[in-house]
């Protein structure tokens, strides 16, 4: 199947053609499947936690009732209602169980998303600090680094507009707005692209070896 999917990267006819969206039911499936395996290794873990009543078990009370919460909304679809298209009545079982209307809608909206803008917000300070003891400069490239690092940080602040904000026409790129495009734009592109690049190569030469059966470290075994 490896082999015939990459034959059919190069190959747009039949019986070829489009073959990656033919095959996405299968992928699908294998998602469901990682889907109740995750959601059962989830429960177990905490559900062993709070039975051992091991550290901060309390917490783990929270993610397991927040986990069925979560899942019983989208699954049954509550708060979702039967609707009318093109003058055809649906039941709410056919509505999308992410509608404005939905009860698994309204709890991501205003639980999820701000718990997490919460938890991206307290994570800055920690970038800040890690990156405080990190890019201490000792070398020239530390140096560069850390400039780099305190001109992304400071852009969307308002001191990042007041520091540089006087500066004339010609030395425009200077300011912090200007100069943070040009480096996210340009050298972190590069680093990016070079990473990418890295990272296809390894997923190329492993996938080699999966399909021709030289690594079988997936089977559970090394024989």
């Amino acid at each position: 199947m490896g082999l015939i999917l990459i034959i059919a990267m190069f190959i747009p006819h039949d019986p070829f053609f489009d073959m990656d969206r033919k095959f996405s039911i299968y992928y699908d499936v294998i998602a469901v499947f990682a889907f109740i395996l995750g959601g059962g290794n989830l429960l177990r873990v905490h559900l062993n936690k709070v039975y051992q009543k091991r550290t901060d078990w309390k917490y783990s009370i929270v993610t397991v009732a927040g986990f069925f919460l979560m899942l019983i909304a989208g699954l049954f679809k509550l708060g979702v209602h039967a609707y009318v298209q093109e003058g055809v009545q649906f039941s709410r079982w056919a509505a999308d169980f992410q509608g404005t209307e939905s009860l698994f809608k309204y709890l991501y909206d205003c639980t999820f998303q701000p718990l997490q803008s919460t938890m991206f917000s307290l994570l800055a300070f920690f970038v800040a600090s890690a990156s405080y003891r990190a890019f201490r400069a000792k070398t020239l490239e530390a140096t560069i680094l850390l400039i780099a690092a305190f001109v992304i940080l400071i852009r969307p602040t308002p001191l990042g507009y007041y520091l540089t904000f006087w500066l004339p026409d010609p030395l425009a790129f200077l300011r912090v707005g200007n100069l943070s495009t040009w480096i996210l734009a340009v050298p972190n592109m590069v680093g990016q692209r070079a990473i990418m690049i890295g990272i296809a190569l390894g997923i190329v030469s492993t996938s080699m070896r999966l399909i021709l059966g030289i690594e079988r470290g997936y089977l559970g075994g090394e024989s």
